[in-house]
């Protein structure tokens, strides 16, 4: 394989994900839908801890919330990926 065709490892959208099938492409979606809902509680989260750390409260707990949040993001975002790479071997329409 020459440095050209080599497929880029970060590479998760554009031509593979208009390569895909529609049902593949359905998939994807339903990943970025759900990574906007974590994503937007995830600024709720670091709007309160910063909040609480500023006044001086506990904020141990929304500390910890929120890195749930980044982690199970990180972990779609992985999901996601591996679903877009599996596209190169996907010729249904």
């Amino acid at each position: 394989m020459t440095p050209a065709q080599a497929p880029d490892p970060f590479s998760v959208g554009g031509a593979a994900y208009r390569r895909s099938s529609r049902h593949r492409k359905a998939v994807v979606e339903q990943f970025e839908i759900f990574m906007g809902f974590l994503g937007f509680w995830g600024v709720v989260l670091l709007g309160v801890t910063a909040w609480l750390e500023i006044t001086g409260q506990f904020a141990l707990g929304w500390a910890l919330g929120l890195l749930a949040v980044v982690l199970a993001m990180a972990g779609l975002w992985a999901l996601r990926r591996k679903v877009l790479r599996g596209a190169a071997n996907d010729n249904e329409e």
